[in-house]
């Protein structure tokens, strides 16, 4: 099998992805980032009443048609406490935002547009409209309005209205559920002391990251040893907890130590395509077992995340009915890019601006997939397409953002 080119690649795999049907209930507080799967209505009018909008005086706008006008203030009301009598010829009731407008009162005016006099009396400064300063009932929504369609992506703004239509509950669709799997006989966890040959795991947790941040729900299957036997425990532990996508990293090349992929060949796997045309990450492997995607990962860990975030990240998104993430974008490249040959190349970059405010990309010297420092400290990548031509310094260059 040759190489294959990455838009390819990320168009076969995305082709076999279909949005997640099955549905759950979750509390609104746990609703954020979550994708509606009903349309959700209101349950209630809001406002329930006509409410002042401003602190002022609620009065008869007939009584005070000329600057100048005196009232009498009878009463007052707040938001939680409404008057309770009638708004009648030249009075006047003290109300404060979000009180209900008292009966017989059709306008408010401003307390800043009043002057309070002796004996409970106000005088007008400023001309009063009627209806001015007032909230009419279901200006916002009202009962049994469908407010939120389905398939909306629930964020602060929507479960903010969510709550006010008095839903402490709401039907999502569930989220992508992704089971990891190291392999390797050199890998120790973290807080391990590595004895000869052996190195400490780290891909795993970058890729359990960006899962999470795409929306799915991460099943860690730990670290399987290079042996056919551990890797098929593992894929069962995936297929028993009916996950949506199996992530491996590391051994998906066909190298004697090399398991991953032939293992899976032999529990099932309908194989659909490795190594692309790309540096780092040729040696990704597409597959799927039943309705579980198979997602393969390089074991260098640049290599590795990189991957993720070029294919399993949309993966994860299209699964979960999330908004497509656009990372593109252009920059200027701060020095010479040498020709580039037929895979295409992503350079950790760090971006500032110049004087003139365009964003530059200054891609690190060093660019082996093992040096996750580097990685750390970069914002972009700068995309070398294949077979591009040498890149002068001040050119504009394609870029994919690692970070907002």
């Amino acid at each position: 099998m040759g190489l294959l080119p990455v838009p390819e690649a990320k168009t076969r795999l995305l082709s076999r992805a279909r949005p997640i049907e099955r549905t759950e209930t979750v509390p609104l507080a746990e609703a954020n980032g979550r994708v509606l799967a009903k349309p959700l209505a209101a349950r209630l009018t809001q406002p329930p009443f006509d409410a002042s909008a401003m602190d002022g005086y609620a009065l008869r706008a007939e009584d005070a048609q000329a600057v100048g006008a005196t009232l009498l203030v009878t009463g007052m009301a707040a938001a939680g406490h409404p008057f309770e009598g009638v708004v009648a010829k030249g009075e006047a009731v003290r109300i404060f935002t979000g009180a209900p407008l008292p009966t017989g009162a059709d306008t408010v005016l401003l307390q800043e547009d009043a002057e309070l006099l002796e004996g409970d009396q106000v005088r007008t400064k400023f001309e009063v409209i009627t209806g001015r300063h007032i909230r009419p009932r279901g200006q916002d929504f009202v009962e049994g309005e469908a407010v939120l369609p389905k398939d909306t992506l629930l964020d602060y703004s929507r479960l903010t209205v969510a709550a006010a239509m008095n839903h402490p509950i709401v039907e999502v669709y569930r989220r992508p559920r992704v089971a990891i799997l190291a392999t390797g006989d050199e890998l120790l966890p973290p807080g391990h002391t590595p004895q000869a040959g052996q190195i400490i795991a780290s891909n795993m947790f970058g890729i359990s990251a960006l899962i999470e941040d795409n929306g799915g729900e991460v099943v860690d299957l730990g670290i399987a040893a290079d042996n056919r036997d551990a890797i098929r425990s593992a894929v069962d532990a995936a297929k028993d907890t009916d996950v949506d996508v199996l992530v491996t990293s590391g051994g998906a090349s066909v190298g004697d130590h090399d398991l991953v992929q032939s293992t899976l060949k032999e529990v099932g796997m309908e194989l659909d395509f490795w190594r692309i045309a790309m540096r780092p990450g040729k040696p990704l492997m597409v597959g799927s077992l039943g309705n579980m995607h198979v997602l393969g990962l390089p074991g260098n860990p640049v290599a590795s995340l990189v991957c993720g975030l070029l294919f399993l990240e949309p993966l994860l998104r299209k699964l979960g009915r999330l908004p497509e993430r656009n990372r593109e974008g252009h920059a200027v490249a701060a020095r010479d890019l040498a020709a580039n040959d037929r895979r295409q190349d992503y350079l950790r970059s760090r971006l500032s601006r110049d004087r003139e405010g365009n964003l530059v990309a200054d891609a690190f010297e060093k660019q082996d997939s093992s040096m996750m420092k580097i990685l750390a400290h970069s914002d972009a990548l700068i995309v070398r397409p294949p077979n591009a031509p040498a890149l002068t310094a001040g050119t504009s260059c394609p870029i994919l953002l690692l970070r907002p």
